[in-house]
């Protein structure tokens, strides 16, 4: 009955988000405000009805309902508690049926928050979030009904994909999905705006929130992706170039570049024809990610499905939404001034500089990611573009721009001083060419990661530098600067810890690249292996059994120095019910610097292939993107980005105005 009343509650809110779209659009275009006051109220169902409708797949996972053919293929009675809950979005249905729910999430934020936004743009932003919505939940319907029965129940599950039982699984999706569809808000102001023909400083104003919390959740989702792979896959890296990685890190740099030009349009009324294509962008590479995981083009640890049924689907809201979009762009286009003029050495120019480096690097992941895919359904023929490609087009491209990332925020707006801006960063610049100085003196390492380690260091002090300069340090008493560092907005303190975590996390990559000591080799019980300055003694072999698996694993003794710091058990983990079995690494962590130990499958002579990693400031990759979600938090904070103008302020300034 659960799963009944479930599909009936998500028939239900179709039925919401259509009538949402309709009455949004209808009453904006006939300017009816009555038509126009439905769409909160028809959000707010659609969430609950959505809302109800994930709660009863969830409990169908908790109570163990085999009954279900999702559950049944995606659980088991003996998988741990918490795996029950992330079973429910660990499959294509159950993570789609997320989708719909967060969509619908952002949709009743958009009714509560922005009451003080012009009526005929609430009305359109709100239509076109209910048409995103009914389509999605139309595809869930027709092509990957979560509820559907088993004539006969089994007694048991096949249980979760073992890869996806662990917790940075339990919050990468969410997290994920999180910034995904937040990008709609954004395409969704971008399209009410071309509906209207009206933008305008107060519009950027509006979509930066939106577009900074996508950003946040994003960063966030990568970061935590980025881990998981890194600890879970047992293969030591951090970043596979893998396409559906990829296919997140597109929209991360599309919005990136968003939040720039919208802080250009909401200072200056400039860019605005720019930071609206922008807008379209972020959201159609969200909507194509989406289509590269479930359309079974692509073959990855990552991928849900291989319907082409689901494939093509999904291919048509792609190319409705992305096409759709670009077409009232292009009908718009010519109405739309472009806004303000300033000098190249300015702000403004440092962050026009911004996009067209970030729009560069993500036209070439872009071309990197479908090349290959376009070029197999055209000629048969299949290539490999992974990380040489990457490293070697990329790689440049984002150096240069966190080398002149420093030097932006110091810049005055419209017309800046580029001698001035020299000699404030030139004690960061120097303090950056000693570091790598010294730490390529006492080891030296590859041009490319001494580069990078030089760059990184360099944004470091260049944001350190930024916030000295704000809160006048050292050129003013102590008591001066506390003063002016509590007023300062929190917003500027939100962009400066954004890069700071940029260049803390390119400090962890040039280190991980050019310091990590790798030692492969084959080692039996009782031999110890040296890598770095520790000593590995492989003690003996090991079972252990969990809820609903057991590990195979190698006890490796940790010595520094002859002194027994640890022991450290990477394992090779099998789940007999899916008859898989996964890589658990062993890492013990020092400071910032990891010891990594993977192994392979145990040889009938009790030898073992063993993979050592010393990863030296490894973890500033991940701390960095950690610093760059509380710098997105701080400026969420700042009360001048509020949606709208308070209405009490509004009534205020009415009041003020002379009579006529």
């Amino acid at each position: 009955m659960i799963a009944e009343l479930s599909h009936a509650a998500l028939a239900l809110a179709f039925a919401l988000a259509v009538a949402q779209a309709f009455f949004s659009l209808w009453g904006a275009w006939q300017n009816d405000q009555r038509l126009m006051n439905v769409p909160p109220v028809a959000a707010f169902g659609v969430l609950a009805f959505t809302a109800a409708s994930f709660a009863g797949l969830t409990y169908l996972y908790v109570t163990s309902d085999f009954s279900v053919a999702n559950v049944y293929s995606n659980s088991h009675s003996a998988k741990p508690l918490l795996y029950k809950f992330t079973g429910v979005w660990g499959n294509h249905e159950g993570s789609m049926l997320l989708w719909a729910l967060v969509l619908a999430i952002f949709s009743a934020l958009i009714g509560v928050f922005a009451g003080n936004l012009p009526a005929r743009l609430r009305a359109n932003v709100l239509g076109v979030q209910g048409l995103i919505a009914a389509i999605f939940i139309l595809f869930i319907l027709a092509t990957s009904n979560p509820f559907l029965r088993i004539e006969i129940a089994p007694a048991q599950g096949q249980g979760l994909n073992p890869v996806l039982q662990d917790i940075g699984l339990a919050l990468h999706p969410p997290l994920l999905y999180l910034g995904y569809v937040g990008c709609s808000v954004a395409f969704s102001f971008a399209v009410a705006a071309l509906i209207e023909g009206r933008i305008d400083a107060a519009w950027a104003r509006w979509v930066r929130p939106w577009t900074l919390t996508t950003w946040l959740f994003l960063t966030l989702g990568i970061a935590m992706g980025s881990y998981w792979a890194y600890y879970e896959l047992g293969w030591g890296g951090y970043w596979f170039w893998d396409p559906v990685e990829n296919a997140s890190l597109m929209p991360w740099i599309a919005a990136t570049a968003l939040l720039h030009s919208a802080l250009v349009m909401e200072k200056r009324d400039a860019l605005k024809i720019w930071t609206v294509l922008l807008a379209l962008l972020t959201f159609s590479l969200s909507l194509l990610g989406t289509f590269l995981v479930r359309s079974g083009v692509l073959t990855s640890v990552h991928t849900f499905v291989s319907d082409p049924t689901r494939g093509v689907f999904i291919l048509a809201i792609l190319i409705f939404f992305v096409g759709g979009s670009l077409a009232l762009f292009a009908l718009r286009v010519s109405e739309l001034k472009p806004g303000g003029i300033f000098a190249p050495v300015s702000r403004e120019g440092a962050l026009l500089l911004n996009n067209l480096f970030l729009s560069a690097i993500c036209a070439t992941v872009f071309t990197g990611t479908l090349y290959p895919l376009l070029l197999e359904s055209l000629t048969g023929e299949k290539i490999s573009v992974g990380a040489p490609f990457f490293n070697a087009t990329v790689g440049p491209l984002a150096l240069f721009l966190v080398a002149l990332m420093p030097a932006g925020p110091l810049l005055a707006w419209k017309r800046g001083d580029a001698t001035g801006i020299a000699q404030k960063l030139a004690l960061a610049a120097a303090l950056a060419l000693a570091l790598a100085i010294t730490v390529f003196a006492s080891n030296s390492a590859p041009l490319y990661p001494m580069i990078a380690l030089t760059i990184g260091i360099f944004a470091v002090a260049g944001a350190i530098t930024e916030y000295a300069t704000r809160v006048a340090l050292f050129r003013v008493p102590v008591a001066e600067s506390f003063s002016r560092a509590r007023g300062l907005p929190r917003s500027s303190l939100g962009s400066l810890l954004a890069h700071l975590g940029i260049g803390l996390s390119l400090i962890g990559i040039a280190a991980e690249g050019g310091w990590s000591v790798e030692k492969i080799v084959a080692v039996k019980p009782g031999e110890t292996v040296r890598i770095a300055d520790f000593d590995l003694r492989f003690r003996q072999w090991a079972e252990r059994k969990g809820e609903n698996y057991r590990d195979i694993a190698a006890i490796f003794e940790i010595r520094r120095d002859g002194i027994l710091i640890d022991e450290l058990s990477p394992a090779k983990r099998i789940f007999v019910m899916r008859g898989q079995q996964t890589s658990e690494a062993g890492i013990k962590t020092f400071g910032l610097s990891q010891l990594y130990l993977s192994i392979g499958d145990p040889s009938p002579d009790q030898s073992v292939a063993l993979r050592a990693y010393w990863k030296p400031f490894v973890l500033l990759i991940w701390l960095g993107g950690v610093v760059m979600a509380f710098g997105a938090a701080a400026s969420l904070s700042d009360s001048r980005l509020r949606i709208g103008v308070p209405k009490r302020a509004a009534k205020k300034k009415l009041a003020m105005a002379p009579a006529e």
